[in-house]
């Protein structure tokens, strides 16, 4: 029982969203509406039609992401990757972008990315106009401005006829109450970014007493990442939070009773029979920690014989070029002294100095640093090798 509860991270790549072809029921006799679930963790579209035909699930699911890299020199232009077109988000974390702030859309250009991301994959073609009505989800009291925004884009980018928004959570609501249960009720949606509390009256939300907490399932998983990688440091390039992300989604509940739930993991036999263990994947750096003193000895003085030869070439480097710069100076200044003041001058032009002052003081400073330099080397040079000493207990 103990093995099956250990479980390996599956490291999920996102397959690219095939292009679909729209069924002909979405066209005839008029063009159905297209649902669009806009969230801050993932983008879900789909249609809104009465045919069998027509699958009442949505179509397309990626997660809310983008993005543009640079493109390598003299290759290529920037490229733009949106969604499950990325594969696997983590080599790519430090270039993603999100259209949202918490869960409110404020980065237009990239909702503008998503929407047409929607578009290509489902079929519908954007060039012109979207002769489809557009039933979009926002958050519970979006800004107007964010709103007026999202509005504009939809009407003067794509041109759609209609624009429905509503809250998904209250869809939720309406979709799921039975016939037998009353219309009130208390609508708790816990999101990727924040968490809102909604009460229902009478079949109607009562705005005015709606709650926002601004802690999800993103906090979460930070949260999580971070508790693990102070406890597991020799982990803690493996603990990456797509991995958190994937405990919380496969590993984790809602405890209805908290204390409860306290109570049942102090048990030592309750812990072994439903705790979950993850297994990392297997890497060679770990094997660093099996090398003897000497051997990490050995290899710290190569580090620091590699880092002296570096060190020692960038020194004639620099030494080379604060020549020449001198030598150029110093004819500069012969010229002066010979009394060719036209050449002077124009040579003082290019050097971008105003006059022989000037010249003298930095003909002063290169050579009190071309001095600096070469007694350096000469100390680096009859300087004795000093051995690193691990001065960690074995």
């Amino acid at each position: 029982a103990a093995a099956s509860r250990v479980f390996s991270f599956r490291d999920v790549r996102w397959a690219p969203d095939p292009v679909l072809e729209p069924s002909a029921a979405v066209r005839t006799p008029q063009p159905v509406p297209l649902v669009i679930d806009n969230g801050s963790f993932q983008t879900r579209a789909g249609w809104a039609s009465a045919d069998p035909a027509v699958p009442a699930e949505p179509l397309l699911r990626f997660r809310s992401l983008a993005a543009r890299s640079r493109g390598a020199r003299g290759g290529a232009g920037a490229e733009t990757q949106v969604g499950n077109d990325l594969g696997s988000p983590e080599p790519l974390r430090w270039l993603l972008r999100s259209p949202f702030d918490r869960n409110v859309p404020v980065q237009l250009e990239l909702q503008e990315l998503l929407l047409d991301h929607v578009f290509q994959r489902l079929g519908v073609s954007s060039q012109g106009c979207v002769d489809h009505p557009i039933v979009f989800t926002e958050a519970v009291c979006n800004p107007l401005y964010s709103r007026q925004m999202m509005s504009e884009l939809l009407f003067e980018c794509y041109q759609v006829p209609k624009v429905s928004y509503g809250v998904d959570s209250l869809y939720s609501f309406y979709h799921n109450r039975k016939q037998n249960w009353p219309c009130s009720g208390l609508v708790i949606s816990s999101g990727y970014q924040c968490t809102h509390v909604l009460p229902v009256l009478e079949g109607r939300l009562d705005a005015k007493n709606c709650k926002r907490i601004n802690l999800g399932g993103c906090q979460a998983a930070v949260y999580l990442q971070r508790l693990l990688q102070l406890k597991y440091p020799g982990h803690f390039a493996a603990i990456t939070l797509s991995r958190m992300e994937e405990i919380l989604h496969e590993h984790s509940y809602i405890a209805e009773d908290y204390i409860e739930e306290l109570q049942k993991w102090r048990s030592p036999e309750y812990y072994e029979s439903n705790v979950h263990k993850m297994q990392l994947p297997f890497s060679n750096k770990l094997l660093g920690s099996t090398l003897t003193s000497e051997e990490k000895q050995e290899r710290r003085q190569q580090q620091l014989r590699r880092l002296q030869e570096l060190n020692a070439r960038r020194r004639e480097e620099k030494l080379q070029l604060d020549q020449e710069r001198l030598d150029r100076l110093l004819y500069v200044q012969e010229l002066l002294e010979d009394g060719q003041m036209d050449q002077f001058h124009k040579a003082l032009v290019e050097l971008n100095m105003d006059s022989a002052e000037e010249l003298q003081s930095y003909i002063n400073k290169l050579s009190l640093s071309i001095e600096q330099t070469k007694q350096k080397m000469l100390q680096a040079e009859v300087s004795i090798e000093v051995d690193v000493v691990d001065s960690k207990p074995e």
